[in-house]
């Protein structure tokens, strides 16, 4: 059916009804005349009413759906989207909007039941490979050998006891305290392993008197005491070899008595200590016989040994740098003079022979007549007299001195004096 044909008989419908109660009402004595006919007419009524809402809301809804299919179709011939048009039989369902997509929910993996009389399927074990059982073997092996490693050194330096013996070298070696820190350096840099690749050479330069033989004989004493003496060596060359016609055969016995001692540390597992005092006056064959030793890099013979050369090469390049720049010396600046000389030594030292080319310089600087003094306290205390401090101001007075510069007086002997003078006491 169609909306016209159901608009039309809704109206025919609505006419009569309506013509009815008209012609019921005018009549006087309608509802007197015949009593059956008051409630029939007042039922028919009701539903005529109930009709002509039902047509007006239809009407209005039908308006309200046209108007929107207007405007839908204006939006959508703007947007470029095709127009909607309204149903032409009048239904109850809802009209089709645009839905949002929803989200697919994700399915659980179900687990797989097997049978319980049946036989039980398992998952493949992925087995771990048997080098890594060796691999943590290695590692724990390096591990332990280099825990044991740093233990020994450990071990290798407190042997030779080089705290005590910075104490002894700072209270007895007076006004070189630079030179004692740099030796002291060296031989805690070399002494913390017993593998080395090349010996530690040390060259220790100063003028007369400022302490060299001194700081030769407490080493040779605190590695007599630790190693024994059979693997120090303190050789005089003005002693041992006085003729220079005999500079050929005494390196030789130099050099066997070298290899000997050496020989003998390597089985002890310690390290020799060998000091050539006035190294000056050393010959040639002396010195190129120590080259070969102390340079050799093919044999691993001579490798962990301590060679100690004082000589007094070099002492007027120290004396002129000190009495030149003794206002910017100070107490404090001992490190910094050793690194101002070592160049100025090297070149000079390296003219002399090859030797001094493989070997770590250490200037010692002049003494100052505070010095002195501490030198002649030291004496005369050791020889049991009252250190009376106006009798050692005078013994110092005696010993000659550069001119005074920025306030300094250096001695031109060191402490050579010292102890020829506390003697004539």
């Amino acid at each position: 059916m169609s909306d016209e044909s159901s608009s039309t008989s809704s109206s025919q419908l609505v006419e009569d009804f309506e013509g009815e109660p008209d012609e019921e009402v005018d009549s006087d004595g309608g509802k007197n005349q015949t009593g059956q006919r008051g409630p029939t007419a007042l039922s028919g009524f009701a539903s005529l009413r109930a009709v002509i809402r039902i047509k007006q809301k239809y009407q209005a809804m039908k308006l309200r759906r046209q108007e929107m299919a207007h405007s839908l179709a204006a939006a959508g011939s703007l947007a470029g989207a095709p127009g909607r048009t309204s149903p032409k039989i009048f239904t109850f369902e809802v009209p089709a909007f645009p839905s949002v997509p929803q989200k697919k929910k994700r399915r659980r993996k179900r687990r797989v039941l097997f049978p319980n009389g049946g036989p039980r399927k398992t998952m493949p074990k992925q087995e771990r490979s048997r080098a890594m059982y060796c691999l943590y073997l290695l590692f724990a092996i390096v591990f332990v050998q280099v825990y044991n490693a740093i233990e020994n050194l450990d071990d290798h330096v407190l042997r030779y006891d080089l705290e005590g013996l910075e104490k002894t070298l700072r209270r007895e070696v007076f006004g070189q305290q630079g030179a004692v820190e740099g030796l002291v350096h060296h031989l805690k840099d070399y002494l913390s392993t017993y593998v080395h690749n090349k010996p530690l050479v040390v060259s220790v330069h100063g003028p007369s008197g400022v302490g060299k033989s001194h700081l030769g004989r407490l080493l040779a004493g605190h590695f007599r005491s630790v190693v024994g003496d059979t693997l120090v060596l303190q050789y005089y060359v003005l002693h041992h070899c006085p003729q220079e016609a005999e500079a050929m055969q005494c390196a030789r016995n130099l050099s066997s008595l070298i290899s000997e001692m050496v020989e003998k540390a390597e089985e002890e597992e310690k390290i020799p200590l060998f000091i050539f005092d006035e190294a000056e006056h050393m010959h040639v064959e002396i010195l190129d016989v120590l080259l070969q030793l102390v340079a050799s890099k093919q044999s691993n013979e001579y490798l962990n040994a301590i060679y100690l050369f004082l000589s007094n090469l070099g002492h007027t390049h120290i004396t002129k740098h000190m009495l030149q720049n003794s206002s910017s010396i100070s107490s404090g600046r001992h490190g910094n003079l050793v690194k101002e000389l070592t160049p100025i030594l090297r070149n000079t030292l390296e003219k002399h022979h090859p030797l001094w080319t493989e070997a770590d310089i250490l200037p010692l600087g002049l003494l100052e007549k505070g010095h002195v003094m501490e030198c002649f306290l030291e004496e005369i205390t050791r020889e049991g007299f009252y250190p009376d401090h106006s009798n050692i101001e005078r013994l110092a007075g005696e010993i000659e001195y550069y001119p005074v510069v920025a306030g300094r007086e250096y001695s031109q002997s060191g402490c050579k004096q010292v102890v020829a003078k506390v003697n004539l006491l």
